[in-house]
């Protein structure tokens, strides 16, 4: 970091813990000791070695376009400069719940960008209530709006970027058909400002799935030479 400046860092994916609730229909994740501390070991020191038994929509994850796309990329494949040190646009969508594309504006401030949509859906996250198909989404013309610009990836603080009291997903196969990755279930986006800040998101490079966990932040840099 250049000498005098300060960074600000947030945290946008929910910790995984055993037996959370995640995506309905789906089962929660199992965290279990494959070693514990209590176990005798053969060297003369304790340790821990867990197990995790889960889908890969649990928690904040990301969708590859395989998830929909059979000869998509996989969650190894994705490219990094999707994922590594994205400019971030928030769309604020809060109190609506198919958030259609009045709320992008000028699709050229778009391009190349990371857009994560704001609803506010997270604060119910842990409780039955999060996984209501009352929950916000993006409407189709958003998804193609999106592809249009170009986006680098697309968020979402909701259970889903789509209806999912609808058989259809019609969000998923624009977006992944168009080779942009998903995240689904982020949160604290009301501490990320409009623009300015700058997005990480990195799942494991497992092969052969379509979505994963991931651990995704935003930082914001400040102060500093012509600042």
């Amino acid at each position: 970091m250049v000498p005098g400046m300060s960074r600000a860092v947030v945290e946008l994916s929910h910790p995984i813990s055993d037996g959370m609730l995640t995506c309905a229909g789906l089962p929660g994740p199992r965290v279990t000791r494959e070693l514990s501390r209590e176990q005798p070991s053969l060297i003369d020191m304790t340790y821990d070695i867990a197990r995790v038994d889960m889908v890969g929509n649990t928690g904040t994850y990301i969708d590859a376009p395989f998830h929909f796309h059979a000869d998509g990329a996989d969650i190894a494949e994705l490219p990094l400069e999707r994922l590594l040190n994205v400019a971030i646009v928030v769309i604020r969508a809060m109190g609506t719940r198919a958030v259609g594309p009045d709320v992008l504006g000028d699709p050229a401030r778009l391009w190349g960008k990371a857009v994560l949509v704001h609803t506010g859906w997270s604060a119910r996250w842990g409780s039955p209530a999060y996984r209501s198909p009352d929950h916000p989404y993006l409407v189709r013309e958003v998804a193609d709006a999106l592809v249009a610009a170009n986006v680098a990836l697309v968020g979402i603080d909701s259970l889903d970027i789509d209806d999912t009291s609808l058989p259809t997903r019609p969000c998923h196969h624009a977006l992944l058909g168009a080779g942009i990755p998903i995240i689904e279930q982020m949160t604290n986006l009301d501490a990320v400002p409009d623009i300015g800040a700058r997005l990480v998101a990195l799942p494991a490079p497992v092969r052969g799935m379509g979505s994963f966990p991931l651990r995704a932040v935003a930082w914001t840099d400040h102060g500093g030479a012509g600042s």
